[in-house]
């Protein structure tokens, strides 16, 4: 799943594996500490093995809850989702814009 944050340090972003997730909430590992009340954006790939029919993407807001520094590059975060939507897959590209004029 791919993570980003913001916090009082910025705006970041990390491509990461989730330990655990449930309809409340998500625990993963991230390289760097980040603060308790921070807000996250996640984007997770539902697999086959769940969906039972194609991979979905669910895009999730969230907040940090906890964390616990498990190694100097390793951080773990509990995030509680607050709300998500699915994402679909764009069936045509954009339309192109039009050069009519009036």
């Amino acid at each position: 799943m791919t993570v980003r944050w913001t916090n009082q340090s910025g705006i970041g972003e990390a491509r990461v594996e989730s330990e655990d997730i449930t309809s409340r909430g998500v625990y993963f590992f991230l390289p760097i500490a980040i603060e308790k009340g921070s807000s996250v954006e996640l984007v997770i790939v539902m697999p086959h093995e769940i969906t039972l029919a194609e991979p979905i993407r669910v895009r999730c807001q969230g907040r940090v809850r906890r964390t616990e520094i498990e190694d100097m590059d390793r951080v773990g975060v509990v995030a509680e989702i607050e709300r998500y939507e699915f994402l679909r897959e764009r069936e045509n590209p954009r339309p192109k814009a039009s050069n009519s004029r009036r």
